[in-house]
């Protein structure tokens, strides 16, 4: 079983990336997943959490997720020690930020990759809405999902030009961070 947490703030797509990835493993791969947010009466702006859980096998375990095998941060302002709490040994750390260096010390068992999605955003969706791209850096840096069956999830969840929007920035991201078509 994978599982993966996303950190953001109200507004930027937290629960909708888990979503979407549930939607792409579930319908495109043939797997399950049970993706379900954290947060409370805050408003946008406020921290945020995103949950997935993806296996092979059904899932009957419907608990908050308290060891990860994926942390994606869409927000680095939220970055502190939370976020690696209970990232297990080898997992993937993606942290959206245009900063060259993270403003804290990242643990040694934790691989990092920094992904400056915001800017990827703005110039593909006009806005800076980073969920997606972030969606394309996990295809591109693991073998959680491919990269065909998030463009169809985006495809069948979003609408119109958003979606093709959606679509480019997920392929760019993809590209950006060195991932080969699947």
């Amino acid at each position: 079983m994978v599982e993966i947490r996303f950190h953001g703030r109200g507004g930027q797509g937290a629960f909708t990336a888990a979503r979407l990835l549930g939607v792409a493993v579930t319908l495109f791969e043939n797997r399950h997943a049970l993706a379900f947010p954290s947060f409370g009466p805050e408003r946008r702006g406020s921290p945020v959490l995103g949950f997935i859980r993806i296996d092979d096998r059904k899932i009957a375990d419907r608990s908050s997720i308290t060891r990860c095998n994926v942390v994606v941060v869409l927000d680095d302002t939220l970055l502190d020690a939370q976020v690696f709490s209970g990232l297990q040994a080898g997992g993937l750390l993606l942290v959206n930020t245009a900063c060259n260096e993270l403003p804290l010390s990242i643990p040694d068992h934790v691989r990092t990759v920094i992904v400056d999605a915001t800017a990827l955003a703005r110039q593909y969706l006009g806005r800076p809405l980073a969920n997606t791209a972030m969606l394309g850096a996990l295809s591109a840096l693991s073998e959680v999902v491919t990269l065909q069956s998030l463009l169809a999830a985006v495809r069948q969840e979003m609408k119109g030009s958003s979606a093709e929007k959606n679509a480019l920035l997920l392929e760019e991201t993809y590209k950006t961070l060195g991932g080969q078509w699947q």
